[in-house]
């Protein structure tokens, strides 16, 4: 195990989320510096405040160095499994959106990425249990989304110490 350990440092390792040395910030506090546009629509507003939960651990940023753009939400509903009566057991959720990371300083484009989140969820005879699972699977994929923007970013942050 502790060969392992060493073995893993040689190599160029660095924890995407650990404590930062004394030349390099942590992925952590980077994503402090980012300020999240607005994102319209009911989604828009759950993925904002998700992403407002994972980057702002102590506050909100007085001076930004950064602004993400995230455009709205565009959701595609598909139906999977259809029975010989016409009746759909299954169905799939498709959420895509893209996200623009720009410097606030001189408005450039820093990082530009498409992200889409896949779920599915069961239909069944009830109308109100087959609605709350679809929005409990919608949810669950705007988290998905969240976490795809905070792992897009933190790399981006990664690669540039």
């Amino acid at each position: 195990m502790l060969v392992m350990a060493f073995s893993l440092t040689a190599c160029g390792f660095r924890p995407l989320y650990g404590e930062p040395s004394q030349q390099q910030q942590s992925a952590a506090a980077e994503l402090s510096n980012v300020r999240i546009g607005n994102i319209p629509d009911r989604e828009g507003q759950y993925l904002r405040n998700a992403l407002i939960d994972r980057f702002y651990q102590h506050g909100y940023p007085q001076n930004p160095r950064y602004t993400l753009e995230v455009s709205p939400v565009v959701e595609t509903r598909t139906d999977l499994d259809v029975t010989k009566t016409a009746d759909t057991t299954r169905s799939q959720l498709k959420l895509r959106t893209t996200i623009v990371l720009r410097d606030t300083f001189d408005s450039k484009t820093v990082l530009k990425r498409d992200l889409l989140a896949v779920t599915s969820y069961n239909t069944l005879q009830s109308q109100y249990t087959t609605r709350v699972s679809e929005e409990n699977t919608r949810l669950n994929a705007l988290d998905d989304l969240a976490r795809q923007i905070e792992l897009q970013l933190s790399l981006y942050f990664q690669r540039d110490n």
